[in-house]
């Protein structure tokens, strides 16, 4: 027998005890919870060894289910933790987030809020690579539970990474949210440089979302914990898209300390929307040496005549005058 079949076998043996704790007889009115646990545990880690994932993920279950009957929230939570790992090693993510936060809560209620967060942290690590979406809200939970605890360091990476999710995501409102949470954190802690970096992320955030005006308010808030460079570049930024001039914006954005900064952002700024800037009407084509535009002499006389002046002098008049009844008389 190889040595994969004895630990099969092993398992097994270790399923039918664990089995036979829980049930009752008419002497035995409550089954054992915790010695079939014990035994469910045995039996996930013969699995485990034996290369037999589904199995173990299915004992490791069962075995954080009588955990929790036997009121032993700790040890349930670990149980699912175990379960999420297995879960990785098989590749089948879809319970990953629902075992998580089953585990958090259950730590919760134990009183070791931070064994919670770092159990949501570990899981949105395994979804991350892939599923983003489902990451997302245990870094949220992870941050909450952080806060709480007045754990601010923790609070502000898990706000970080839910704000950078976001940007990837493009879900640019909830990134501004979680930047703005993140720099009350650091404003907290006095940590103005962290400050600074975070309101250059806000700025290009704001105008991800096509908000110019957003993005100058925010300049204003917190540009004042940005270092010399930081101004002067979101300076130039902001002004170059005021004056809708596409040349200015690329060459803020192509600033070295936007380029250095964390992935996300480097490529937001890098597949930031240019102004369309202005445009100079077309002027109409001339030719050269052209010859005069034709311009017709009845047009030419009845200008002259209506532009002569109306002042002509009385006695001029007057002679026409005579003279036209002369004429008159003679006929």
């Amino acid at each position: 027998m190889s040595a994969s079949n004895k630990k099969i076998e092993e398992a097994l043996e270790h399923i039918r005890l664990a089995e036979k704790c829980l049930k009752t007889s008419f002497l035995k009115w409550r089954p054992d919870y915790d010695e079939a646990a014990d035994e469910y545990n045995k039996a996930a880690t013969c699995f485990r060894n034996a290369k037999s994932f589904e199995q173990c993920k299915d004992c490791l279950m069962k075995a954080g289910e009588c955990y929790k009957q036997n009121r032993k929230l700790f040890y349930a939570a670990k149980a699912l933790d175990q379960a999420v790992s297995v879960s990785k090693e098989i590749g089948d993510l879809r319970e990953v987030a629902a075992l998580a936060e089953r585990a958090a809560n259950m730590y919760m209620r134990h009183g070791s809020p931070e064994t919670a967060a770092a159990s949501l942290d570990k899981a949105a690590k395994v979804l991350e690579q892939h599923h983003l979406d489902q990451a997302l809200p245990l870094y949220k939970q992870a941050a909450d539970i952080s806060l709480i605890q007045d754990s601010s360091r923790q609070a502000a990476e898990y706000l970080s990474k839910v704000a950078r999710i976001n940007v990837k995501l493009k879900q640019y409102d909830d990134a501004v949210v979680a930047l703005r949470r993140e720099i009350g954190v650091h404003q907290q802690n006095e940590s103005y440089q962290a400050m600074g970096r975070l309101a250059v992320a806000l700025v290009l955030v704001q105008l991800g979302r096509g908000d110019v005006v957003a993005a100058e308010k925010a300049f204003k808030e917190w540009g004042n914990c940005c270092e010399g460079p930081e101004v002067q570049t979101l300076e130039m930024l902001l002004q170059a898209y005021d004056e809708e001039d596409p040349d200015g914006v690329r060459r803020a954005l192509n600033s070295p300390f936007i380029k250095h900064m964390d992935v996300e952002y480097a490529i937001l700024a890098r597949d930031m929307p240019l102004p369309q800037g202005m445009t100079n009407p077309q002027k109409a084509n001339v030719r050269e040496n052209a010859a005069a535009s034709y311009v017709s002499p009845n047009t030419q006389t009845t200008a002259t005549i209506e532009d002569a002046p109306n002042d002509v002098p009385a006695e001029a008049g007057g002679d026409n005058e005579e003279e036209s009844q002369q004429s008159f008389g003679l006929c």
